[in-house]
């Protein structure tokens, strides 16, 4: 049985001819009548009553008829879910960010976008560091992922550079410094006092990084505790273990019990990137990329 046999029998059934069906389908009145008969020979039993005024549907036929249609409807609802998801507009899309990237600008800006073009796309958002992110996407778990990039990424990978942020001190509601927020402050002049930071392991590239520029400043932090994000560091700071250099993309979202600050001896650039695999398939991802800055 093939879907012609259906075709042919639904145009049958509606035209109760096979002259019109014919007429209707653009094929011969010989071929419509085979195929009719070889599905009938084919199910067994007689679809039509056949009579000098026409064609009638057996029971059977009016029955078969029924799951015919809803069949062909099925397969067409499958050819335009098809159609939508080679499009990119059905789907879905696994994404990883890094958590403080996506309280403010660029990317929940992005993803308000592509949730207005394409709603039908299933957005899974998964909230992990750089080295975790990149870890998931060369084992396949993720299609795309926000980091900040200080290394090359691995050969499977390609990168869009998409902004640049800077760091921030943070420093406890409690301490009483004596400086005016509004007015950047000297590392420096905080070298004695307790910090928190992160582990190297947790992000190498970024934690060399911030230590080679504090070197060069002559500062070496005074590291009370470690934590391995920056939420957790930001816990630390607004319960007065100490201060700590932070993103200063944690300005979109900044904690009741913590103050931040410009440094005005310390810049580390944090370039945010978006990166997917080479080989990525998903047509997903690729409009989610088309609608990114600078793609």
């Amino acid at each position: 049985m093939e879907l012609r046999h259906l075709r042919y029998f639904i145009a049958v059934a509606e035209h109760q001819s096979v002259r019109l069906a014919s007429e209707h389908l653009h094929i011969t009145q010989p071929a419509v009548s085979r195929q009719i008969q070889d599905l009938e020979q084919e199910l067994g039993l007689p679809l039509f009553e056949r009579s000098p005024r026409g064609l009638k549907l057996t029971a059977a036929g009016a029955s078969y008829l029924r799951e015919v249609r809803k069949a062909m409807a099925a397969l067409d609802d499958a050819a335009e879910s098809a159609r939508r998801v080679a499009a990119g507009l059905l789907g879905r899309l696994r994404l990883g960010c890094v958590e403080n990237a996506g309280w403010d600008g660029l990317v929940p800006q992005a993803f308000s976008r592509f949730q207005a073009e394409a709603p039908e796309v299933a957005l899974e958002l998964s909230v992990l560091n750089t080295p975790q992110q990149l870890s998931a996407l060369e084992e396949g778990a993720l299609d795309g992922g926000f980091i900040y990039q200080y290394e090359d990424l691995p050969e499977s990978l390609a990168g869009l550079p998409l902004l640049e942020h800077d760091v921030v001190l943070a420093l406890p509601r409690c301490w009483d410094t004596g400086h005016d927020e509004s007015r950047p402050i000297a590392l420096r002049s905080l070298a004695d006092r307790p910090f928190v930071t992160m582990p190297r392991e947790a992000y190498p590239g970024y934690y060399d990084r911030l230590i080679s520029a504090c070197r060069q400043l002559d500062v070496r932090l005074r590291v009370a505790q470690e934590a391995g994000t920056e939420t957790a560091i930001l816990s630390l700071v607004c319960a007065g273990i100490g201060a700590a250099i932070v993103n200063s993309a944690n300005l979109g979202r900044p904690p009741a019990q913590a103050r931040f600050f410009r440094l005005r001896d310390l810049s580390l650039p944090m370039p945010l990137s978006f990166v997917s695999r080479k080989d990525a398939a998903n047509p997903a991802l690729k409009r989610f990329l088309a609608a990114l800055p600078g793609a």
